[in-house]
């Protein structure tokens, strides 16, 4: 059990990038979700001791994070946004240098383990390639696999598939589905569908603060049959936005077509529509 309780963090230039923090994460998937620059960033670097809270406590199954970040680190798997690697470096041998780093000093030991880690990445046929030379999906599996090492209880990947095509997104997900069983595995991004496929429990972030909490089936079922859609003229949505509560608004077909929250039917054309997550994350981060 992961347990955030009151963090809050302002850096130097003044920006307050978490605001009473609190959460509960158990076992499983965990999704945290978010636009750019609502804290998500901050708040995993703090759980992974890359930085101190001003305020607040973290402890993972009875560890205090704040001042037992060594203890954390052993039990910790972090793979960042920003994932660099070695260019001119083969997958095989950055796992064998690093499990090296993690204490895993046996030959043999080591060899047995970056072997299953590269087959359960589905990089074992790359293994003597450059990681320079890897495609950004490859990259990310190899940032997963170098996250597993040590047998880690929990794990955080902050806006993994940002720029991955559609066939690389859906391997890196059935990768952190398959992970994500026993484990605490944190999911931090800001893409909606994400979150829909992968977690059984979630929370959005906005402004440093969390808005909503719950799982998604839970969150889902406080929303229906209040979501109405309508198309609209480009120029129309101002005057809509004016007169209800404007979930969001999209392009299709040259005109736009938009979903309002109400707890009646508002009329003038709307139509009942089946209430999504986008729903959901757009009304709270508005």
């Amino acid at each position: 059990m992961l347990q955030i309780s009151n963090l809050s963090k302002t850096y130097p230039n003044g920006v307050q990038a978490l605001k009473d923090v609190s959460l509960d994460i158990s076992n499983g998937m965990f999704g945290l979700l978010g636009p750019n620059g609502a804290g998500k960033s901050s708040l995993m670097r703090t759980i992974a001791t890359l930085q101190d809270a001003d305020s607040g406590t973290i402890t993972f199954n009875g560890i205090d994070v704040m001042t037992q970040k060594q203890e954390l680190r052993k039990t910790l798997g972090y793979l960042p946004q920003e994932f660099g690697v070695y260019p001119k470096v083969s997958a095989e041998e950055m796992l064998h240098y690093i499990a090296r780093l993690k204490g895993i000093s046996n030959d043999s030991e080591r060899k047995e383990l970056v072997k299953a880690l590269l087959e359960q990445v589905n990089l074992y046929n790359h293994r003597t390639k450059y990681l320079g030379g890897y495609s950004g999906g490859m990259k990310q599996r190899f940032g997963i696999a170098q996250a597993l090492i040590g047998n880690p209880q929990l794990i955080i990947v902050d806006e993994p598939t940002a720029g991955l095509d559609p066939a690389e997104r859906l391997r890196f997900n059935n990768l952190l589905s398959e992970i994500g069983e026993n484990i605490v595995v944190i999911l931090s991004t800001h893409i909606v569908d994400d979150v829909n496929e992968l977690c059984n429990d979630m929370a959005i972030i906005a402004g440093g603060r969390v808005v909503q909490r719950g799982n998604p089936e839970g969150l889902l079922a406080t929303f229906q049959n209040k979501i109405w859609s309508k198309r609209v003229a480009k120029d129309e949505v101002a005057r809509y936005q004016t007169d209800y509560k404007l979930v969001l608004s999209k392009l299709s077909g040259g005109k736009m077509i938009i979903h309002i929250f109400s707890e009646t039917d508002p009329g003038n054309g709307f139509a009942m529509e089946q209430a999504t997550l986008e729903d959901i994350y757009f009304a709270n981060i508005a």
